[in-house]
């Protein structure tokens, strides 16, 4: 090249990133109905976080209501009588137990929600 002439600029562009995918094609939702090994990937994946989030639930109601006989027991062992606490027996059976298994069961089901809706917006490309 002479000091006359200048290099000739070139503008690279590629397609827009919005219309690189054909509308309604998703690759991930295509593995699944193909059931190919990467298909069956995406479903494992979805039904692990479930399964983690129902054992965490169940974990929780285990805790919190398996330990309810321990404390019934717990005058018992002091010496005490069964009538002494016969109220708080009927009160935590009756009243407060229903409180912490409905939180319980709405936590879960948010969060079954939440694993199902992110698995959407995987599959979906979003």
């Amino acid at each position: 090249m002479s000091a006359e002439q200048q290099p000739r600029r070139e503008v690279v562009t590629g397609v827009p990133r919005g219309a690189r995918r054909a509308p309604g094609h998703a690759p991930a939702r295509s593995e699944i109905s193909e059931q190919t090994t990467l298909g069956a990937t995406y479903v494992r994946s979805l039904m692990r976080s479930q399964l983690r989030a129902a054992l965490w639930a169940l974990g929780a109601l285990a805790l919190v209501v398996g330990t309810l006989p321990l404390l019934f027991a717990l005058p018992a062992a002091f010496g005490g009588s069964l009538a002494s606490i016969e109220p708080f027996v009927w009160a935590s059976l009756g009243v407060a137990a229903y409180p912490v298994l409905w939180l319980t069961a709405r936590w879960y089901v948010r969060r079954a929600e939440r694993n199902e809706r992110d698995f959407t917006r995987l599959v979906e490309g979003r």
